[in-house]
């Protein structure tokens, strides 16, 4: 039997993205529907209720709508939106998120995929919290660094036209600080203050890094460089797709230069700590197309069927 899967929004940058990974896959029906018929909400939902799984890779609105249309207990929905990431009876879609995240994915109709940004964020800080090395009420900022990719189509097509020179040099948004990342950066780290949020956009097409400094003096008594990492190895010990690497600059990190896009094509995300006697700056680096939203929403769908979570991710 295969499994029947329908990409609500399959023009989107991460709609196409999932059909490129489910590509090939024998274990698969992929359900499309007629580009005439995209936004004919009857058609819309004879497709959502015949999948077994069911992306939306739509605006918030739309994606609100669109589960709405949902009436079959037994499709389950991955909404790769900002609409329900902290919305109750949703499952968050990070599976190294905390024990007991694999089982709930399994056993979920509704899944929200996380952002991006947030991803980062969450896999620096959430061990942290919870091994009390970092109190919940800490004031923590962060900057992430990221492709145009991750800003959609019409982003896409703004710098891959080229010609403006506004574009040359990093941007960086979300300066009325209210970056829609920040709710789910707080409800899935624990953290009780929101954290001050500087995303950058660059000129390269995917690719993120999220960096968040701290003071030691800020962290639980006699907590280094060395035992931030030690924490966060053994959190991660034994997952496929997060890697905490060795205390300080990663050999990738030529001349002094940190690689943004170093996880690009893969489902990857790379931990660093680099600390001094005082401070200390957390590093996570990731695909924003892969492990910050395609690629997580196949792999939460792989969980959810019971396959084998890396089936077709690399």
């Amino acid at each position: 039997m295969k499994y029947r899967v329908f990409v609500d929004g399959q023009e989107g940058t991460t709609g196409l993205r999932i059909h490129e990974l489910l590509a090939g896959r024998d274990d698969l029906e992929v359900l499309h529907i007629e580009s005439a018929q995209r936004k004919d909400p009857a058609a819309r939902a004879r497709l959502l209720n015949a999948a077994d799984i069911a992306f939306l890779c739509l605006p918030d609105d739309a994606a609100r709508a669109a589960v709405e249309l949902v009436t079959n207990p037994g499709t389950c929905v991955i909404d790769a939106s900002t609409a329900h990431r902290t919305v109750a009876g949703w499952t968050y879609g990070l599976p190294e998120l905390a024990p007991g995240q694999r089982e709930r994915l399994r056993a979920a109709k509704r899944i929200a995929n996380p952002g991006c940004h947030a991803t980062a964020f969450i896999l620096l800080l959430r061990p942290l919290i919870d091994a009390g090395l970092l109190a919940a009420d800490a004031l923590v900022s962060a900057t992430s660094v990221t492709g145009y990719s991750g800003g959609g189509r019409k982003m896409i097509e703004q710098y891959e036209a080229g010609g403006d020179p506004l574009l040359v040099s990093p941007r960086q948004y979300g300066l009325t600080l209210a970056h829609k990342h920040v709710p789910e950066m707080m409800a899935h780290t624990g953290l009780t203050h929101r954290p001050l949020f500087m995303p950058i956009v660059s000129n390269f097409y995917k690719g993120l890094a999220v960096s968040v400094p701290l003071h030691l003096s800020q962290l639980a008594p006699g907590t280094d460089g060395a035992t931030l990492q030690r924490t966060l190895a053994a959190h991660y010990a034994g997952e496929r797709f997060v890697r905490v690497l060795p205390l300080g600059a990663p050999a990738s990190a030529h001349d002094g230069f940190l690689d943004v896009q170093a996880c690009n094509d893969s489902n990857d995300c790379e931990i660093m700590v680099c600390a001094s006697d005082t401070q200390a700056v957390l590093i996570a680096r990731l695909d924003n197309l892969g492990k910050g939203a395609s690629g997580a929403a196949v792999q939460s769908m792989n969980l959810h069927l019971g396959l084998d979570e890396g089936l077709g991710l690399r």
